[in-house]
């Protein structure tokens, strides 16, 4: 027994001396690494297949016609035959320069941050409030809901007729006794632009609320409880579990409202007319290019202010995503593991 245990003994110390090579041990095997295989013709052929149909479409329907709208920029043309009549940066310069075209960029300002200030905290207190179980909840969601799917055309000629001096808001007014509130709703340069941001709020709301009300319930419902156990109470848990949770689909909604109002038309084009928005203090840049381009026969001039209206969404976009968006982008990024 003792010369087999000896034995073994003596085996497992030569086995370890073996492993020692100068006072080193010798590393373990390394792992075998697989070799990067390349795409292969199939799948590249795959590839250009599927993304092929996008690519065209885009190039097609937004490079190519921003690169056009570019050139024709450049020319004084009316819209038809060979741009011939080089004008340089003129168009540019009269378009910079244009009082009008200024005091429509001041209002594409205006709806921008009070559509902010307007909506948001509206849809964030309907969303909070439908987010609780409560009857007819569901129709109060579609009856929200519903001004956001009706046609621009519809509200703008509904609310045009309803608007008027002598329409059914001010006869309501005066038939309740209120009549000291009637006003010109639509022409007066001092009300018009809150008209405009009124409907805008009525028309968009909707839109904010579901989009909230999707972030809301993504929400993991463990969260609302530990915080009732620890005893906090409705509004705190709101403020410092929904809210900030919220945060990513609130900062999502700004982005579009944003690029929603720079490029804002349809509405003040049905309601003011394309020559009373001007006067009624209602006009935009879309508005603006639109009367002095395509009504003017000037479709170089036109093309021009479409230019710097596309400048001015995509500066906007790009600060926006460098400074507001970035951390949630970055967020939803993982690190490549290491090779």
């Amino acid at each position: 027994m003792h010369t087999r245990e000896n034995s073994a003994t003596t085996d497992r110390s030569q086995t370890e001396l073996s492993q020692h090579d100068g006072g080193g041990v010798t590393p373990p095997p390394s792992p075998l690494r697989r070799r990067r295989r390349g795409i292969g013709w199939g799948g590249r052929f795959e590839i250009l297949l599927l993304v092929g149909p996008a690519v065209i479409f885009f190039l097609g329907f937004v490079i190519f016609p921003v690169a056009m709208a570019a050139y024709y920029g450049f020319f004084n043309w009316q819209g038809y035959g060979p741009a011939t009549d080089f004008v340089g940066l003129k168009n540019y310069v009269v378009i910079l320069t244009d009082p009008a075209f200024q005091e429509a960029l001041w209002h594409n300002g205006v709806i921008v941050v009070m559509g902010l200030i307007l909506q948001g905290p509206v849809a964030i207190g309907l969303a909070l409030l439908l987010n609780r179980r409560m009857r007819g909840q569901s129709v109060i969601r579609v009856l929200i809901f519903i001004p956001y799917v009706i046609s621009e055309v519809v509200v703008g000629t509904g609310l045009s007729l309803m608007l008027q001096t002598n329409g059914a808001l001010n006869g309501l007014l005066h038939n309740i006794g209120l009549g000291w509130l009637a006003h010109d709703w639509l022409a007066d340069p001092n009300i018009a632009i809150w008209t405009l941001l009124a409907i805008l709020t009525w028309k968009y709301v909707g839109f904010a609320v579901i989009l909230f009300l999707a972030g809301l319930q993504g929400i993991p419902e463990e969260l609302y409880e530990a915080a009732a156990l620890d005893g906090a109470s409705y509004w705190q848990i709101q403020r410092r579990i929904a809210l900030p949770l919220l945060g990513p689909t609130l900062r999502i909604w700004a982005f579009l409202s944003i690029i929603g109002a720079l490029q804002l038309f349809d509405l003040v084009y049905i309601i003011w007319g394309q020559y009373i928005a001007s006067t009624a203090g209602t006009s935009t840049m879309v508005t603006y290019m639109v009367a002095n381009g395509r009504n003017a026969g000037n479709f170089g001039y036109g093309n021009a202010v479409a230019v710097v209206l596309f400048l001015i969404s995509l500066i906007v976009a790009l600060i926006y995503q460098r400074f507001v968006l970035r951390r949630d982008t970055e967020g939803a990024l993982t690190e490549r593991p290491a090779k």
